[in-house]
């Protein structure tokens, strides 16, 4: 601005006053063919000045614009370059701050999502986590090595750790294709939950064909070690319980309870699954046709019978 208007204006008034006085010896019509060029001169320089400082305000604001298009998309890698220390200067460092914080925000979530199931972690950060339940219908499978103090015991730790780790990897990824999650790791056995906390369609034969996919793929990736699945479904109360300063969401009923107690009858069962009639019932036709009704049996602490049903499958050992 200086340069471009008041350096120009501090010229011609000199102009004229020296021309006043008598110091220039020229008349006010020489005059103004170097003030017509001054002030050409002038327009110019300001109509170059306005560009570089419309430039100097566009750029970042189309570099702000672009990132915050693919922050929008979910890349939370994205920075912007801080260009000084204005106001817009702050603005670039005020994105990038934010950008941070949803990164860290972020971080934390996969990690709250590993340790309590993504679909449970969402539903807490959307409605949070009031303690108390809700009663749901659910598909329950529980899951269990047979014979895992021995393996303590004649294995090293390092080798059943990971013999640990490929069994849980297997159950969580046929789990997670049925539309379930684990709920519970539980040493060398894992709760897993069809039907809570979201809806799902089919929970009991969702849990049914999962026992069944999951005992071939168990078969295949453990090799000689046994395991023993048990399959429930019915009414149940999920939610949070614990305190304020500590909880854990779960699901607690009768089928949680029956599909533990069929889980230790089906480790001596020639396919190593074992399911509720009720189940059966309450799943699909189609999934009901890779089940055979048996007979009635009184589990463990329960009072009450339970007809058992039996997959399809060809026995655990061949």
């Amino acid at each position: 601005w200086v340069i471009s208007v008041v350096a120009p204006m501090v010229v011609i008034v000199g102009l004229i006053l020296l021309q006043r006085i008598h110091f220039i010896s020229t008349d006010a019509v020489g005059l103004l063919r170097p003030i017509l060029w001054m002030c050409l001169a002038s327009l110019a320089f300001s109509l170059l000045a306005i560009v570089r400082v419309v430039r100097a305000i566009n750029d970042p604001i189309k570099q702000l614009r672009g990132a915050q298009t693919r922050v929008s998309d979910g890349d939370l890698n994205t920075s912007v370059k801080i260009y000084d220390g204005s106001d817009l200067g702050l603005l670039q460092a005020g994105f990038n701050d934010m950008v941070a914080d949803l990164r860290e925000r972020q971080q934390l979530r996969n990690l709250f999502g590993r340790y309590v199931g993504e679909d449970v972690a969402r539903k807490a950060i959307e409605t949070g986590t009031e303690l108390g339940g809700e009663e749901r219908y659910v598909g329950v499978l529980f899951v269990d090595i047979v014979g895992s103090t021995r393996l303590a015991v004649n294995r090293p730790p390092r080798e059943v750790v990971d013999l640990l780790n490929q069994f849980f990897r297997v159950v969580v990824a046929v789990v997670g294709r049925h539309g379930g999650f684990v709920n519970k790791f539980q040493g060398d056995a894992a709760l897993a939950i069809f039907g809570a906390p979201l809806n799902l369609d089919d929970f009991a034969g969702k849990a049914l064909a999962a026992a069944r996919e999951m005992r071939q793929e168990l078969y295949e990736t453990l090799g000689d070690t046994d395991i023993g699945i048990g399959v429930s479904a019915g009414k149940a109360i999920a939610g949070h319980i614990g305190s304020e300063q500590r909880l854990e969401y779960t699901v607690i009923g009768d089928p949680v309870n029956e599909a533990a107690r069929l889980t230790e009858l089906a480790k001596d069962e020639p396919t190593r699954v074992l399911g509720s009639a009720r189940a059966v019932f309450l799943s699909s036709t189609e999934e009901a046709k890779n089940w055979d009704i048996g007979e009635g049996v009184e589990l463990r602490g329960r009072g009450i019978e339970t007809l058992l049903a039996r997959p399809h499958l060809s026995p655990y050992r061949r």
